[in-house]
């Protein structure tokens, strides 16, 4: 209670600390319905919106036929996709991936993995034409939408067009020819003047692709997903919205993890409530209550180790949360974001293992049959108060400066002896993170903005770096051991950034972009798993290697990196555009980088973009990555390139067909953040390789 009024007294004073008058100060009031409905983390108004970040649109032109939320990310500058096959993809931006991202649907419903080894990440339980925008906040920027160690990522779905009236809808379709996959995609929605209800059900069946030389990748799945979001507007201030999606994926298939997906099965409901207006100081209140569960089974039943041994694996995911928060400006020009929010995840579950013969192969004469405990029912809840205050001290400049403090509580209640055992005095334990951010915006001149933030953001530990007992799940042939006792990391980064747009630019020259930022992060507590000389192998104690790992804290370790962004608008319809990223990490500790450190990334690509017609053609350029992380099981990967042509007609109204060739010329390629191939027969364990020459079409009525 000491230390909630202790954070408490000091997010007022920094709230306060702006009190001062400032000069008057044009602000932009523009927002669209779905601003008011808290879904939303930026509302175009650059020096209004969070420090350092961005927003993408049109997924449709990038990704003919995504295969799940995260190639969504494929072509956005500074990230990357860490690949199990072809399903399981998380995004990885900066070399931040897994919980030091910040991913969340609609300014903060969550679904945690119930696997593992992540075969059922946040991106599979939402299908990606049910995404309108991808928002980002690149860094520890903000305070506002939970812990943030490497950044935020909003997905933000669509809602019926409120100005049509009526019923809407669309119905789309794809085929992808390498791996005869195709999905299938109904959306209705009628909007009244107060009521708008809306529903969407999609499949898709996706086969074994082959890479560049023809070998045939074990990366088939199916998935059925629907969703129905409903709204009520009792007052033109105020907004009530439920979302209901369930999603059901089938046999899936992991090239690059132990085991197969025999069923995923996930269910999200949550509540928002908007009140827009709510007194002459207070401009808004927004509440968010979420709950979220995930079924997952798998089993090696199609892998070679079922000779030996028999396993299912049956485990669960359960997240529940929300946010209340209140936007108040105690002077003019100020807006103060104060609030609460939550985040608690439980997970459970178990792995029945059949061994049928002993380690020379032979028959036993009576199988034996195992439990092990996966989670050991466990949970980690995150408590957190926050206050953000945006001041325009004039025209031009913007100060935004936030603190945050989370109460983090964890505790083990079904523990494996063994664990128990390593652990004598487990317990609850509780944690007490303070992050903070400060920026500054300036508009230097018309078109052209500076960015400057530090950021101070916590993290900590998820559940697999606590109780994760003796199961493979890194990238290595390792077996990991948690530690209940590690420190919560911290990420002190710093950056600045200039964009503008030039328009008119110059004579044969419709318009000019640019974009550059440069960042550094110093870490504290970064948490990596290193070899325990103290712990013996549990399971197939013959197998190599020999060795545990067990995750603990580091002291040394930090990150640098920029990323430049420059478009030419030849005219309004056509434009040539460049996007470079390059990050470096190192572990001092460990005399290494981090793991999965991306390569430096860069893309030209040209675009025309007409009224009925639209082509765009991407080279893509991915460097050698010979800076790795050897503890982490990391090889050094060849440079590649890809070229990736797509082409969409509007021939009628209300249909859109597009076309695409990607990697058009075959490539044979492993990017450097795939994991290996793993339990599979024919393969060794090198990265898995990506798709070869992919033809893919896709064609969408809207009504």
């Amino acid at each position: 209670m000491k230390q909630l009024i202790k954070a408490s007294v000091l997010m007022l004073t920094t709230a306060m600390a702006f009190g001062q008058e400032a000069e008057p100060v044009a602000v932009d009031t523009t927002q669209n319905t779905i601003n008011t409905l808290g879904a939303v983390i930026l509302y175009g108004n650059k020096l209004q919106d969070p420090v350092m970040s961005t927003e993408h649109y049109d997924y449709m032109k990038r990704v003919v036929q995504p295969r799940n939320v995260a190639d969504m990310f494929n072509n956005l500058n500074g990230f990357s996709l860490v690949k199990r096959g072809n399903y399981a993809i998380d995004p990885s931006f900066r070399a931040a991936q897994y919980e030091q991202l910040n991913v969340q649907f609609d300014g903060g419903t969550k679904v945690m993995h119930a696997c593992p080894n992540r075969m059922d990440p946040i991106t599979t339980h939402v299908v990606p034409e049910s995404i309108e925008n991808i928002q980002v906040i690149k860094g520890p920027y903000s305070v506002r939408y939970g812990a943030n160690f490497g950044g935020v990522i909003n997905l933000v779905s669509k809602r019926p067009d409120r100005n049509e009236r009526g019923l809407q809808g669309s119905f789309s379709t794809g085929y992808e020819g390498n791996g005869n996959s195709h999905v299938e995609m109904l959306h209705l929605a009628h909007v009244g003047k107060q009521f708008d209800i809306s529903l969407e059900g999609t499949y898709r069946d996706f086969g074994n692709y082959e890479d560049g030389d023809g070998t045939e990748i074990p990366s088939a799945f199916r998935s059925t997903d629907y969703a129905v979001h409903t709204g009520y507007a009792f007052t033109p201030n105020d907004y009530l919205q439920l979302k209901w999606r369930q999603s059901f994926g089938r046999d899936v298939l992991h090239a690059a993890l132990p085991m197969d997906t025999e069923e995923d099965n996930s269910s999200m409901i949550s509540l928002d409530y908007t009140r827009k207006n709510v007194s002459e100081k207070v401009s808004n209140l927004h509440a968010k209550a979420y709950y979220s569960y995930v079924d997952h089974i798998m089993t090696n039943a199609l892998r070679p180790s079922f000779m030996m041994t028999e396993a299912v694996a049956a485990v669960e995911a359960t997240t529940m949360g929300g946010k209340v928060e209140v936007t108040w400006s105690p002077v003019s020009h100020l807006k103060v974001f104060s609030g609460v929010d939550a985040q608690l995840v439980f997970r459970d579950g178990g792995r029945t293992r059949m061994v049928k013969r002993n380690m020379a192969g032979d028959l036993l004469p009576e199988p034996r049959v195992f439990n092990d405990k996966v989670w050991q029912d466990s949970y980690v809840n995150d408590y957190g108060l926050f206050s953000e205050g945006n001041w325009q001290l004039s025209n031009d400049l913007t100060l935004t400066t936030g603190i945050r403090y989370d109460i983090v509580a964890s505790d083990i209640r079904d523990p494996e002896a063994d664990f128990a055992a390593l652990y004598p005095e487990l317990d609850q334990r509780t944690e007490y993170n303070l992050s903070g951010t400060a920026s500054l915006k300036y508009r230097i001149q018309q078109g052209m903005l500076l960015e400057v933030a530090y950021g101070r953001g916590m993290r900590s530990a998820n559940m697999i770096e606590r109780y994760i007992n003796h199961f493979t799940v890194g990238q290595d042939p390792y077996e990991y051991v948690g530690n209940p006792n590690l420190d919560a990391e911290v990420n002190n980064q710093v950056e600045v950034a200039l964009r503008g747009k030039v328009e008119p630019a110059f004579k044969g020259l419709h318009a000019f972009n640019y974009g550059v930022s440069g960042y550094y992060s110093r870490f504290e507590n970064y948490i990596v798993a290193v070899i325990d000389p103290e712990l013996d192998r549990k399971y197939m104690p013959m197998a190599q290697p020999s060795e545990v790992k067990r995750f603990t804290n580091l002291d040394k370790a930090y990150k640098y990196g920029a990323e430049a962004e420059v478009g030419f608008e030849l005219t309004p319809e056509l434009s040539l555009n460049g996007f470079m990223a390059y990050v470096y990490t190192r572990n001092e500790d460990l005399g290494e980088s981090l793991p999965l450190t991306p390569p430096l990334r860069s893309r030209v690509q040209f675009m025309y973009e007409g009224k009925k017609y639209w082509l765009g053609i991407d080279q893509n350029f991915v460097s050698a990555q010979d800076e790795i992380a050897p503890s982490f099981g990391e090889t050094s990967t060849p440079a590649y390139q890809t070229t990736d042509i797509r082409a969409g007609v509007k021939p009628w109204k209300g249909i859109s067909l597009g076309v695409a060739a990607l990697n058009l010329f075959d490539e044979t390629y492993s990017d450097h953040l795939n994991f290996s191939f793993v339990n599979q027969q024919g393969f060794q364990r090198t990265p898995i390789t990506d798709p070869g020459r992919n033809i893919s079409v896709f064609l969408q009525y809207r009504f």
